[in-house]
């Protein structure tokens, strides 16, 4: 039976972690490994994880000590992980049901050769459930990296000696060293991956990555440097037009005037 390491990076996340931590325990699939990486959290986050720790009966270890920011975070809990496969599940995001490890389990075990599963997530506006956008991997091919498309990475798992073996996030990377992974894996270690079609992640608007109108101008040169470095060729122009397409992701519930963040998150 497969043991899945589920990642959680942590930063001041005490409003939203245990919505993260609830979603875990709700799995129907319960042989999992979890590790919490907190960043020196200051408003009672680490209070919060030793309340919630027993809960997880021995599944749970973490630690709390600076960091050089959230792909950090990731990488020292993969190299803190003890499962066969590896995912990450975000401070402020949550299971979007409670058999998404066992279809992530069943991928794995149906298939020895497959080296990655992925799928969808969607975006709320903070407690709210309604969803604002909706973001589909089903049409990800290799190709697609070269247009700054990439498989939603909360709904990514792999298998942990291919993560070992891919080197981890790059942290000369500011926002995008998950997209420039993902190059790795599909354009240079060729990984045999599979799309389950099904909702992963429920995550909140916000984060790193849409923070503002610089945040997303670093992301579409990181995402032109990723595949450069990994032999794709590609431009600003062309990546930027993804914008464009994300068009089609948007709900009616983003017209109210739940804000352009849910658009501009990538």
């Amino acid at each position: 039976m497969l043991k899945i390491s589920v990642i959680t990076p942590t930063f001041n996340s005490v409003a939203t972690l245990l919505s993260t931590m609830k979603s875990l325990l709700r799995q129907s699939y319960q042989n999992f490994d979890y590790v919490i990486v907190d960043g020196g959290s200051t408003d009672g986050t680490q209070d919060l994880i030793r309340v919630w720790e027993p809960r997880f009966t021995n599944r749970l270890r973490w630690i709390s000590e600076p960091d050089k920011g959230i792909y950090d975070g990731m990488s020292k809990g993969m190299r803190l992980s003890q499962g066969d496969i590896v995912g990450i599940l975000n401070s402020d995001d949550y299971f979007t049901s409670d058999d998404v490890l066992a279809r992530v389990a069943e991928a794995f075990e149906s298939d020895p050769t497959l080296d990655v599963v992925y799928g969808d997530v969607h975006f709320v506006q903070g407690n709210s459930p309604e969803v604002v956008r909706y973001y589909s991997s089903r049409k990800f091919t290799p190709e697609s990296f070269k247009n700054g498309f990439m498989p939603a990475h909360p709904s990514v798992y792999v298998r942990k000696e291919v993560f070992d073996r891919s080197g981890g996030y790059n942290l000369d990377y500011k926002i995008a060293a998950d997209f420039e992974w993902l190059v790795r894996l599909f354009c240079k270690m060729k990984v045999r991956a599979r799309y389950l079609d099904m909702d992963f992640v429920t995550m909140r608007i916000g984060g790193t990555s849409g923070k503002n109108i610089c945040s997303r101008l670093v992301i579409l040169k990181e995402n032109v440097r990723a595949c450069r470095e990994n032999g794709i060729s590609t431009s600003v122009l062309r990546v930027a037009t993804k914008y464009l397409f994300k068009l089609k992701e948007l709900r009616p519930s983003y017209w109210k005037g739940l804000g352009v963040r849910a658009l501009m998150v990538r």
